[in-house]
Parts: C-alpha cells; structure tokens; sequence
C-alpha cells in the first residue's frame, strides 16, 4: 500500500464532503474523511496531462521542489499523484522550413528538461513506457512520469522523427493544438494567420501519422482536433485512441470539448476520453473574472503565443500567484463544476472510457484541485456522487492503462 500524506488543504476539503455511507446511515465528515482518503490511497492515480514550464528539470524550476508550479515531486507525494504523463508542448507556428526548425529545437528542449528531472531524482520518480512499468514502479512508492506530446507540428513536414520519439519513451501525441497544422484541423483554428475555418480532416501527412503511431506504439491524441479530423483518426486507428484532456459539450460548450457523437466514437474504438479540470472548460467564467484575468495576461505579455514561449519561470509565478488573488475576489469554477463532465462522459461513453486530467501549469486548475497537493479531493468529489472504489480506480488510471495495452499489443515495433 502507498504512503498518502494528505494535506491541511486536501484535508479541509474532503472534510466538507459529507455523503451517506453504504449502510445508508449517515456518515459523519470524520468518517468520510477517513474512507476517502483510505479509496485514495488504494488506487492508482495517474494525471494524463501536465505542462513543463519554462526552465523545467534546471535549478530554475526544479521538479524535485519544493518549487510554485502546480506540480512537483513534493506535491505530488502530498497529494498522492501517483503519475502523470509529463509534456513535451510546442505552441503551433508558421508550417515553413523555419517555423518547423524552431518548433523542434523547443521540442527538444521540453524533453530535455523530463530527462533531466528522471535524471537528478531517480529515487522519487521513474520513465514507464508501458502499463506493467507503470504499475511496477508505483508498487515501489516511487512517482511514476510518462510522457506525452502535445501538437504533433515539431515533426515537421515528415513522420520520420516518430520512432526516434518513440524510443525515447513518448507515449502518447496529439495531432494539432490551436491552429491547423501539417497533420489536420484544429478544434481552434487560427483565423487570423489565414487557417481554413472548414474542418477538413485528416491530410494525407496526417493519414500517414495515424499509421506510423500505431505502428511504434503510440496512443494517438484526439484532443485539441477538429471534431472531423478526430472522427477520421478514429476510424483509420487500429487500436484504442485517447483524448488526453478534454470536457464535454453536454455540460459546456466550447470548442475545445467533446460531443456525445465523439464520446460515442471514442467508446466504440475502445479509446479513453480524459476530462480535463481546465477553468475555461469546464464552465464559463464569471465575467469579472475573465476581464480581469485577460488584463493580467496582457499586462505580464502571456496573452499570445509567443509572449508565453519566451515569459521567464518568475513571469509565470507572478502570473499563477496574482491569479489566485482574483479568484478568491469572483465566484470560481469549482470541482463540482468539473466532476459534472466525468458524469456526462460516464453516462454516454460508460465508465471503461473516462478519465482525468488536470493540464496543470497550461492554465489548468479548478477551485478545490488548483494544485496536486489537493488531490484527494477529487477521489472525495467522485465519493460522493456514488462512484464505487472500483469505479474510481478506472476513472483515475486503469481505463489508460487498459488502452496502453491494447495500443502496445498492436504495434509492430
């Protein structure tokens, strides 16, 4: 059994979860308290999306903490955050002979900062890039990172950097993020750099992708895409897909978010669909809050894409601190708001095809899980709505597990 060390914080939350017992007598919070965190403590949990900051694995931002991002080794064992798929993230840029250049040494430079990270703290964290491993490696009490890549536009205008990726341990790659690439549509395509607004589906490069992940291995990411490159990527896949962090249509729309027809899809390929605990995805945000928020951005140069390549580590502090004063000033996006995707999800897709994701240190965080420390809370949320433990446990890790699998079954290197 691991180790949890639930935090004041964590504590103080799952403490307001009151919920019946399953004798259907009244619990009291004590007792809630106590089974919680015991369903917790028992299951895996596994985080399927968080961000690598600026300087991430050096002296500047270095994981084995304590450190202000959201995630770090420390709060990780706080909050019992067994694993998490840590990534490899590059903003999408201009589809030329430069853009791709710089795409691929940013690339190269969020993967050296995991490898630095596995490589200063191998007592406390190890690379899985299997299932088994990761079962292995948390049996010991050590964290266990995968790794993921979000927007497949470092590849540049060939699929042949998909085998060196792959053995260097990525386990899952989303097709675009915001903004058309070389592969297909985004869920968010730029407008303003002249992106085709019809979603088009997969390119012919992008064909191809579909077919050289399945092959090394790779779980292909649905999220961020448009949904008819999704539905394509579905259909062409011959193992399970993942979207690694979305939410849902069914409870907010934006366009970024799942529909029933994609959650369908998803279901019927045997795939997982992660729910994502992202503010401006999981509900609209109260419009003081947005103004202010989008002033702040502006005013620390994180308002666009190339402001926050190039923020420091102490910009992106600055920015995480003043927007949690603002948010203890406006009416927040909580977790219940969140745990209301998983609901949806479950009741369209089923519960062998939903899981978690927090996009921690990409904007993620929702009142009540705004860091891993908090965690348990989460675990204490699903509680509470009935869930059963072995429900939990695939909501927090065996659903990915089972489509890690299957998708490491079907490759043919």
């Amino acid at each position: 059994m691991r180790i949890l060390m639930v935090s004041a914080a964590a504590a103080a939350l799952l403490a307001g979860c009151g919920a019946q017992n399953s004798g259907g007598g009244e619990e009291t919070e004590a007792e809630f308290l106590a089974r919680a965190a015991e369903i917790h403590d028992r299951v895996l949990t596994l985080d399927t999306h968080v961000d690598t900051g600026p300087g991430f694995g050096t002296p500047a931002l270095d994981p084995g903490g304590p450190t202000d991002a959201q995630v770090d080794l420390p709060k990780m064992r706080e909050g019992g955050l067994d694993a998490a798929f840590f990534i490899v993230y590059v903003g999408q840029g201009d589809l030329t002979e430069e853009g791709y250049a710089e795409a691929h040494a940013e690339a190269e430079n969020k993967y050296e900062g995991i490898r630095l990270m596995l490589e200063n703290h191998p007592h406390q964290i190890s690379l899985a890039v299997t299932a088994d491993e990761v079962e292995e490696i948390a049996a010991t009490g050590r964290r266990v990172a995968l790794i993921g890549m979000e927007n497949s536009y470092p590849l540049g205008p060939s699929i042949e950097d998909v085998p060196m990726w792959a053995e260097r341990g990525v386990r899952y790659m989303s097709i675009t993020h915001f903004g058309n690439n070389q592969f297909g549509t985004s869920s968010n395509p730029n407008l303003t750099a002249g992106d085709d607004p019809v979603d088009r589906g997969l390119t012919d490069l992008g064909r191809a992708l579909v077919a050289e992940l399945n092959d090394y291995g790779i779980m292909i990411d649905v999220s961020h895409v448009g949904k008819e490159t999704g539905l394509e990527a579905i259909r062409m896949s011959r193992a399970p897909v993942m979207g690694s962090h979305s939410g849902v249509q069914g409870v907010y729309a934006h366009p970024r978010n799942f529909d029933d027809e994609q959650l369908r899809a998803i279901r019927d390929n045997g795939g997982v669909a992660q729910m994502v605990a992202f503010r401006g995805y999981v509900q609209a945000m109260d419009e003081g809050l947005a103004t202010a928020r989008n002033a702040l951005m502006v005013e620390l140069g994180l308002d666009t894409a190339e402001g926050r390549a190039s923020a420091s580590a102490e910009t992106f502090t600055e920015a995480r601190a003043r927007m949690a004063e603002l948010q203890s000033q406006y009416p927040d996006v909580t977790i219940s708001d969140f745990v209301d995707h998983i609901d949806h999800a479950v009741a369209v897709a089923g519960i062998d095809h939903v899981g978690i994701a927090s996009d921690f240190d990409g904007g993620g965080g929702v009142g009540g899980w705004d860091d891993a420390t908090t965690t348990p809370a989460v675990t204490a949320e699903l509680l509470r709505r009935g869930y059963s433990e072995e429900d939990i446990a695939k909501i927090w890790g065996l659903n990915v597990l089972r489509v890690m699998r299957a998708v490491e079954a079907a490759a043919v290197h």
